[in-house]
């Protein structure tokens, strides 16, 4: 071993929890040695793909993989502690962990809904609270208790902080979720709460920004730990171009937009997904996407012609500069006997009523399901 990796080798980074190194750049934790003795003297210390997430929001590739993750939440279901489980309520099917159970093994679940700001105001935060609920029992999942949170706007976080205190009985938190559900954000606002500091980890739009899991003392000698996003590979977000992930992830309150159609019509999501009328009575439909998604509406047996046509220009997003790395749309067929939402992952949901026959089309990779309607 060399002296530099003896000197750094409990040194972790302060914004993804990575084990800091200055020998490969390719791998997690990398920092060259004159930023660590930096770092080190200004109690900073940031991996390189850190320092550049939180000054230019630059990501960089990493070699971690989905069992490195699993591996990490591994020694959950041994500890006896509070787990703290984050979904996004905007994208609730994209933020479930499979096999949650094997996990947590017999440890206590406060399932927390981020991002409820993004939601309309009109909607019943009781009533949105029994939906996320049922809908987490329905995956095999029984939360102690449920709240709504938005991290970003800071609202509930005080409660939050008050919950896991009720629960938690001087036993260590884990807080649990897959990537971008904004569970980094949640941590940062729960230490600017306690300490004041701000942005101490690293947040990102993008897919895996926390690495290694990052320990926060709690007053008790306890210890709240942030562990690493798990990557849910059928998001959207992992098969957009940063560029274009910026144009549909939603930052404010989505405004519904309400269409009335007759069977035989497509509505077109950007050039990202699309949604078919096949067959029904004329009906309203209500969509879900950030409001600067471009809608547009055409007759079926038009569509792929249209498509072909405007993809890149009309149909953004993909731009034309990046319309060759979005994988070809694949459809999903559905019939619906109750009034359902049509969820695109990561994207939104359209919601139909019962007794219609419906198509959703994403690119490959991206997962199109239907859910008992959430509104």
């Amino acid at each position: 071993m060399t002296e530099q990796s003896k000197t750094n080798e409990e040194l972790r980074c302060i914004g993804c929890g990575a084990i800091i190194q200055s020998e490969d750049p390719n791998e997690p934790g990398y920092t060259p040695a004159a930023a660590v003795k930096k770092g080190l003297v200004n109690n900073e210390l940031y991996c390189q793909r850190c320092f550049r997430l939180r000054h230019y929001n630059e990501i960089a590739p990493v070699s971690l993989t989905d069992d490195d993750f699993l591996q990490l939440l591994n020694h959950i279901r041994e500890a006896n502690a509070l787990i703290v489980y984050v979904v996004d309520i905007f994208d609730f099917n994209g933020s479930l962990i499979p096999g949650l159970h094997r996990f947590v093994g017999n440890n206590p679940v406060l399932l927390v809904g981020n991002k409820e700001d993004l939601l309309p105001h009109s909607l019943r935060r009781t009533k949105l609270r029994d939906w996320i609920r049922q809908q987490a029992n329905v995956a095999g999942i029984r939360p102690i208790d449920t709240l709504l949170v938005s991290a970003k706007k800071n609202h509930q976080i005080e409660e939050l902080l008050n919950t896991i205190e009720k629960y938690r009985q001087h036993r260590d938190v884990y807080v649990v979720g897959v990537t971008n559900v904004g569970k980094s954000t949640l941590i940062n606002q729960i230490i600017k709460q306690r300490t004041g500091v701000k942005d101490l980890i690293t947040t990102s739009r993008f897919p895996g920004t926390t690495l290694d899991k990052i320990e926060i003392p709690l007053d008790d000698g306890q210890e709240l730990i942030d562990t690493p996003g798990i990557i849910h590979q059928h998001q959207m977000a992992h098969v957009l171009p940063a560029q274009d992930l910026k144009l549909v992830a939603p930052q404010k309150e989505i405004k519904p937009r309400t269409y009335q159609l007759s069977d035989g019509q497509t509505i077109f999501m950007g050039g990202i997904a699309r949604f078919d009328y096949l067959k029904g009575p004329k009906v309203g439909v209500v969509a879900y996407f950030d409001n600067n998604l471009q809608l547009h509406r055409t007759k079926f047996s038009n569509a792929d012609t249209f498509y072909e046509k405007h993809l890149g220009d009309l149909l953004t997003p993909p731009t034309k500069t990046t319309k060759g790395q979005i994988p070809s749309l694949e459809r999903f067929e559905f019939s619906t006997d109750e009034k359902t939402d049509l969820v695109y992952e990561g994207l939104g949901w359209i919601t139909v009523p019962a007794g219609i026959a419906v198509a959703g089309w994403a690119p490959q990779g991206v997962r199109v399901l239907t859910r008992r309607a959430m509104i």
